[in-house]
């Protein structure tokens, strides 16, 4: 399998989160913004990365973050209305609005259910 599955379809918008009510705006790094810069959640609206196709719409809960060689940091979190599970890169090097250093020690600090 070659080539990208991202698909972008108008998603680097700004949105205010689900869990916290943060103002969240859109990543200034060509990439699209997916989860909250201050609290790490995130809402389940995609079947394909970036499609925005899934109805599920459950708030997704940072679980754990590691280290990718390739990537740099990676969140995986879980929907906590329907169970999926999906990894996404964190924004930390985002200029305008970065993820938090301290909600990503935080979430790698706890143990994994």
């Amino acid at each position: 399998m070659s080539g990208r599955r991202f698909t972008v379809v108008g998603t680097n918008n700004s949105f205010t989160c689900g869990n916290c009510g943060a103002q969240v705006e859109p990543l200034r790094n060509g990439s699209v913004r997916n989860h909250c810069p201050e609290c790490l959640h995130s809402r389940h609206v995609d079947v394909l990365p970036g499609d925005r196709a899934c109805t599920c719409h459950g708030i997704m809960e940072p679980v754990a973050v590691d280290q990718s060689g390739k990537k740099g940091w990676m969140i995986t979190h879980r929907c906590q209305k329907c169970g999926f599970e999906g990894r996404n890169r964190a924004a930390t090097d985002d200029p305008g609005q970065p993820d938090s250093w301290d909600a990503l020690i935080a979430v790698s600090a706890r143990r994994r259910d």
